[in-house]
């Protein structure tokens, strides 16, 4: 997905643009970038790929080139960037958080209108590019922000660094969030508001979907008024957002523990612990076992110090290696136990076959699941949660062709908990993991966790609801 963190101060920034940008890292794996604007020498620029390592390893040797009172950084999950543009808008750096799906049409329509791409160090064109050329068509940033949000099939949330402040301005539907911070003498704008806390911001403003902010050292001014409409991701609450971070004034930990909370309140399972596969399920799994009242025990460990993402390798196999040796059992909680077992979601089950084998084999006497979402039916066209190419790589839409000999088949159905349709296929993952139970959170659960109204929330990918 990505994320981003930028700040403007009236003191030299580098250090907290640094790790601010650092507490984004769990939202992206390709590249990472840096720029900064300084009075005196002007703009610097860095980016670095983060395939194989963290953003700080590949950024700190080379703080020194970095000056200035303002700054913006990017955990980018899609192409190199920030990206330097010098047009009649003045210079500027941007940076994008985005899913572009019309990227081909609109990549023509630029050409056809004799613009030209530059940055092609992948291949293909930069979508961070792409947005940058469709503002400059503006005759400001706000009317060529505004051309971004009319253009673009998907979403789009962007930093723009000029000589003048920083331009934060959220996707038209809100899908992805920002965050500003205040604190003497400084603003910083984010992705995640767990950058915040540890360099003395406070939590200062929920950017709105399709608002238009400019930040200075001592505030912030709107260009342009959020829309009244929003569709704000449902996932990052399941598995996206750090445990800390607060998203439309909502706690991803505390909606993880009230998802469980709920679930174990009226679940009839008997179970002798609650665990959570780490990290996103522990809070849920806390949730769940105050609300079963059964002891939390730690069941498998997450092993960080050189396994720290499991989706980080290119090809799926590789990846389902990481996952698995993250993970470590621990055999003395597991042994002759019925054991529940909480997890964010399933998508292509990979993880999951693993896991269960495992605790098996250490000696657990039932596995039980228990997950904080409902069954993921449609691939995500809006921000592209998942590596996944094809809603074939679901293992819902797998078992729904099994069943119906078309994966796009009775999908409504498939999607409304209680259904025949529904438990069939919830059945069929549970057999195919050798789970002694599996339940699925209902989409009302989840809603209510959250606290916000279900107009204003994504769930697109549980129930195929968003169409814009």
């Amino acid at each position: 997905m990505g994320g981003f963190f930028g700040t403007v101060s009236k003191a030299e920034c580098v250090t907290d643009l640094f790790y601010g940008t650092d507490y984004n890292s769990h939202l992206g794996t390709k590249r990472a970038g840096m720029a900064t604007y300084d009075e005196n020498s002007g703009f610097a620029r860095s980016i670095h790929s983060i395939e194989n390592s963290y953003f700080r390893t590949k950024f700190e040797a080379e703080l020194s080139k970095f000056k200035g009172k303002s700054g913006i950084g990017v955990i980018s999950d899609t192409d190199p960037q920030p990206i330097m543009i010098n047009s009649h808008l003045g210079r500027f750096a941007i940076m994008t958080v985005a899913k572009i799906n019309n990227l081909a049409e609109l990549e023509k329509e630029l050409l056809d209108a004799n613009m030209h791409f530059a940055e092609m160090s992948m291949g293909k064109t930069n979508q961070t590019e792409l947005v940058a050329l469709l503002i400059v068509q503006g005759k400001d940033f706000v009317e060529g922000i505004e051309n971004v949000y009319n253009k673009i099939k998907g979403s789009c949330s962007m930093l723009i660094l000029t000589e003048n402040g920083i331009i934060a301005a959220r996707d038209k539907w809100g899908r992805t969030p920002i965050i500003v911070g205040k604190k003497e003498g400084a603003y910083a704008v984010t992705s995640e508001s767990s950058s915040l806390p540890n360099l003395d911001f406070e939590i200062d403003h929920y950017v709105g979907p399709g608002e238009i902010i400019r930040l200075h050292a001592d505030g912030w001014e709107q260009l342009r008024k959020p829309n009244e409409e929003m569709q704000i991701c449902s996932f990052l609450w399941v598995y996206y957002g750090f445990p800390v971070s607060c998203y439309e004034g909502r706690n991803v930990e505390e909606v993880r523990f009230i998802s469980g909370y709920e679930m174990g309140k009226t679940d009839d399972s008997q179970v002798d612990c609650a665990c959570g596969i780490p990290d996103s399920g522990v809070g849920m799994a806390l949730g769940y076992a105050e609300g079963k009242g059964v002891p939390y025990h730690r069941g498998i460990t997450k092993y960080t110090p050189t396994w720290p993402r499991s989706f980080t390798p290119s090809n799926q196999e590789m990846r389902s290696l990481v996952a698995k040796m993250k993970l470590i059992p621990n055999r003395a909680m597991l042994q002759g136990k019925r054991i529940l077992f909480c997890d964010d979601s399933i998508v292509r089950g990979t993880q999951l076959r693993d896991n269960v084998k495992i605790l098996y084999d250490y000696g657990a006497k039932e596995v039980h699941m228990r997950i904080a979402c409902p069954p993921l039916i449609y691939g995500c066209p809006f921000i592209g949660f998942t590596a996944s190419k094809s809603d074939m790589e679901l293992i819902t839409r797998r078992i729904i062709k099994e069943i119906e000999g078309d994966e796009n088949a009775k999908l409504e159905k498939y999607a409304t908990t209680g259904s025949p349709e529904y438990n069939a296929l919830v059945d069929r993952i549970r057999a195919r993991f050798g789970l002694t139970s599996l339940k699925f959170n209902p989409l009302e659960t989840l809603v209510k966790a959250i606290g916000l109204p279900k107009c204003k929330i994504c769930t697109h990918c549980f129930d195929g609801s968003s169409r814009f």
